[in-house]
């Protein structure tokens, strides 16, 4: 089919999506603002429905929401992925009432497919109110540096707050890459938006076979050998995965401290959850508490299996996070690991500590295997917190110059007898230690061996 000119056009951009610009329209196009079609990514059979921003600014009324609708029963009757290329002004005015109504029908669409096929949103041009809430409700959000996600955009603001902000500060790329955690992806170029959005689609429609016979790699320099210095948790997740195989990672300027990749290893499709020491030394904090939480769940919906490197001081202390609920949103990463029914793995490479051991996909959870480095330490807090309580009267005592020194001694003897990673062990809580240079082998023959199997949950944007 012929595509039009226009970059704004829909079916410019479906085309622009799919294989060799070829596509079928499921509907004839109307002046609805909303076109949809079928097509192939990747070889990827999917669906897609693209706002017409030429149109009334994309607005969709009853018959544009009903192009949608149509999408979904398509996508659902295919089980086959459906992607929204948005660039809307909301509900149409002049369809009135009738128009929220018929937005309700698309995030009921939406609402059912949760977790039964995966739905992508590719953001180029502004899209509020209900246009805002659509790609909020799919499984991954690519948006692009002219894409802006609102509710209401900046002369309501104006008008009821007196803020003055431009659609850029309001609902752009900086807004929801740092801020708000709305967009997964942050493309710098809509060329690039396109090209990853492919990659999302081949990762989760064409997952692939686990193949035991992956090549170890040298790990163990990537990661400090002290406790306390810092790093970059970045290559060692890239290390890890596969080289030649698509990868993205997942709000990554949103909760830096906690890293979510998709991507390949073995030649299928994993989701790699880690701590990163190098913002606020991997701590884990509500917003990465929540983060990982629906990053669990979405691989759990599809049937993903996890991959989850462990290197964690425990939960993040303070009024602040209390009062931001940490309990309640720490309790969603707990819920989500123990819910989960994907193979998936750990691999604790120095240190986890306290209720963040448990909550990094412990055994107790019902992780498929829990690994651990030989220099791994495994307890309820580190042994010179541990002994800075237990013995802190006799700590006190003891002249400033000294006090290091039994610091040390006490130390080293509660680790002794807390036990750590030989205890964790004879318990069952740690499955086996490994050296770093065999972890992805490790990894490999578990996944390998393991049946695979997905959650029948929806995937509620936590």
């Amino acid at each position: 089919m012929a595509t039009p000119d226009s970059v704004l056009d829909p079916e410019a951009r479906i085309a622009k999506l799919v294989d060799d610009g070829k596509y079928e329209l499921l509907l004839a196009r109307t002046d609805c603002g909303m076109v949809a079609a079928t097509g192939l990514v990747k070889g990827n059979k999917v669906v897609v429905f693209a706002s017409d921003p030429t149109i009334k600014g994309g607005a969709l009324g009853i018959e544009g929401s009903q192009v949608i609708v149509q999408a979904y029963r398509s996508a659902m009757g295919a089980q086959v992925p459906v992607i929204g290329i948005w660039h809307s002004g909301g509900a149409r005015l002049s369809d009135g009432v009738a128009s929220l109504n018929a937005f309700g029908e698309v995030f009921q669409a939406m609402v059912t497919a949760s977790g039964r096929i995966p739905q992508l949103s590719l953001v180029l041009g502004p899209t509020a109110g209900g246009g805002a809430y659509g790609p909020a409700l799919t499984d991954v959000v690519v948006l692009a540096p002219e894409g802006r996600i609102f509710v209401t955009g900046p002369d309501v603001v104006k008008s009821v707050t007196g803020d003055v902000v431009d659609m850029a500060l309001l609902g752009g790329p900086e807004a929801h890459s740092k801020n708000s955690g709305v967009a997964h992806v942050i493309a710098p170029s809509e060329d690039i938006a396109f090209s990853e959005i492919q990659d999302l689609i081949s990762l989760f429609a064409n997952q692939g076979l686990m193949s035991a016979a992956v090549k170890d790699v040298p790990l163990a320099h990537l990661v400090p050998d002290s406790a306390k210095r810092i790093y970059e948790v970045h290559p060692l997740v890239d290390a890890i995965l596969d080289q030649d195989g698509e990868k993205l990672e997942l709000l990554a300027m949103w909760a830096e401290n906690m890293t979510t990749v998709i991507g390949r290893f073995g030649g299928r499709t994993v989701g790699v959850i880690a701590n990163n020491p190098q913002v606020i030394g991997g701590v884990l904090d509500s917003a990465a508490a929540e983060k990982a939480a629906r990053f669990v769940r979405t691989c759990d919906a599809f049937g993903i299996p996890l991959i989850v490197i462990a290197d964690v001081t425990g939960f993040l202390p303070g009024i602040g996070q209390e009062w931001e609920g940490a309990v309640r949103r720490g309790a969603k990463l707990l819920h989500a690991f123990a819910e989960s029914v994907v193979p998936r793995v750990t691999v604790i490479t120095r240190k986890a500590y306290g209720g963040a051991f448990v909550a990094m996909n412990s055994k107790s959870l019902g992780a498929t295997r829990v690994f651990a480095w030989p220099q791994a330490e495994v307890s309820v807090m580190g042994s010179v917190a541990a002994v800075r309580v237990l013995h802190r009267r006799l700590l006190a005592d003891l002249p400033a110059d000294q006090r290091e020194d039994m610091e040390l001694e006490l130390a080293a003897e509660h680790e002794k007898v807390s036990g750590g990673v030989a205890r964790a062990i004879e318990i069952g809580a740690v499955d086996e230690m490994i050296e770093p240079d065999k972890t992805r082998s490790a990894i490999a023959k578990v996944l390998a061996e393991t049946d695979y199997r997905r959650g029948s949950h929806g995937n509620i944007p936590l």
